[in-house]
């Protein structure tokens, strides 16, 4: 009884799980839908709602007032003057004969810009509830591009394949650029990331699966999605409030730099955010999986821990905030700049320059929208001038310049640039 009890307690360990905090200053994971078109919101001087579009038709059916309803749709009109006719003053807080809100709580945010500009919303991604989260496969996307930058930045010490390093790879980008633009989306799995990850074939394994999903060494790791970002107000000593997961719809500004490095204005997007992220999530690793699995070449797979996974996110971040720091510093600030509209824009990043002011990265990886060139792929690794012809052939062409040229920065409701978004840090609990 006793050697049974022992052999039990000394069991090897296969699984690696651990639950991770996390939090971030500011987050923008995109749903299905990549716009909103204008009656699918209604921004207000103080929230942006968003109707339950199956409530608010019923309503106005039994008014009598659903082809006016329809004809807006067909319009793509604003539908404030049909729910000022139809419910008045205090349409926000209207429900139908069964008591179901027109406009759920869960469903708006915060305005942090002239709602009358607000155009082209782009939501965040909600639940089945309506409530914010943060996608497993969004995490998971982001710790597969720091594993692949990872195995090309250290090739040799992983026995990565020489076809499949990154000198290779430049040649090929550049042998295939003229072509790259039609299948930008999925060059790099046939170029690099298939060989990377999905190689690979199961200890013992005869049947020769083709690469493929059930090939690939990721099949080990599994992250759950996120607890709902549940909107929490923070009591503070002072007596003041603090907000969790605060949902805001802010402008977004899209900036660039002239020739000489002063800041130039591009365009203004309107998106809905996540204001002071605080959730929790899960990585599972399959160790006895992840032993099994052998590369056809002898390729190492980087990792034999959730720490290990960790730890290469964080490799990542660093790079990608070196990137950035870079940037910024060089960027002037440019307080005449004018829109499209000739609207004199005030382009003061010095709030930016603080965030990067620290040498090393306090964030684990960067998450979602806004991210960017640097956040998605392995570019930092390439050659810079490859990476600006990568650019011009898929994106917005920039002869002369670097790759990426634009970034993104999120208005604060006085007007000013104050954030960047993406940026998150990871606790284990």
């Amino acid at each position: 009884m006793l050697s049974s009890a022992s052999a039990a307690l000394t069991k090897p360990q296969t699984v690696d799980s651990c639950t991770i905090q996390l939090t971030s200053p500011m987050l923008h994971i995109g749903s299905e839908v990549q716009q909103l078109s204008p009656f699918e919101y209604v921004p207000t001087a103080k929230f942006v709602y968003q109707p339950n579009a199956e409530v608010l038709a019923r309503s106005l059916y039994q008014q009598g007032r659903l082809p006016d309803y329809l004809n807006t749709i067909k319009e793509r009109q604003s539908i404030l003057p049909i729910l000022e006719q139809a419910f008045g003053e205090d349409w926000p807080r209207a429900q139908d004969a069964n008591g179901q809100p027109l406009f759920s709580k869960a469903t708006r945010s915060l305005c942090w810009a002239d709602h009358q500009r607000i155009s082209d919303l782009r939501p965040m991604i909600r639940n089945a509830n309506g409530q914010l989260y943060i996608p497993g496969s969004s995490i998971k996307g982001a710790i597969r591009t720091a594993i692949a930058y990872h195995l090309l930045k250290n090739a040799e010490q992983f026995q990565v394949p020489k076809p499949k390093q990154l000198s290779a790879l430049e040649l090929q980008l550049q042998q295939t650029m003229g072509s790259l633009r039609q299948k930008a989306k999925f060059a790099d799995d046939t170029l690099f990331m298939n060989a990377l990850f999905s190689d690979f074939e199961l200890e013992g394994d005869r049947s020769h699966v083709k690469s493929g999903p059930n090939t690939d060494f990721m099949r080990a790791v599994k992250v759950t999605d996120s607890e709902p970002l549940i909107e929490r107000k923070i009591p503070l000593p002072n007596g003041k409030h603090r907000f969790e997961n605060l949902p805001v719809t802010a402008e977004v500004l899209v900036s660039s730099r002239y020739g000489d490095y002063r800041a130039k204005y591009r365009a203004s997007i309107y998106a809905e955010l996540a204001r002071g992220v605080q959730t929790t999530f899960t990585i599972t690793l399959d160790r006895h999986l992840l032993d099994q699995m052998h590369h056809s070449q002898g390729m190492k797979i980087p990792f034999h821990s959730v720490a290990d996974i960790l730890k290469l996110c964080q490799d990542f971040a660093q790079d990608q905030w070196d990137e950035e720091h870079d940037y910024w510093q060089a960027i002037q600030n440019n307080p005449n700049e004018r829109d499209r509209d000739r609207h004199t824009r005030n382009l003061d990043f010095g709030a930016i320059r603080d965030f990067y002011e620290a040498t090393t990265c306090p964030y684990a990886l960067r998450l979602g929208w806004g991210t960017g060139m640097n956040g998605t792929t392995v570019g930092l690794l390439l050659d810079e001038q490859l990476r600006s012809q990568i650019r011009d052939c898929c994106g917005i062409k920039a002869p002369g310049f670097e790759a990426p040229k634009s970034r993104r920065t999120i208005i604060d409701p006085k007007g000013e640039i104050r954030f960047v978004p993406g940026w998150a840090k990871f606790k284990v609990l």
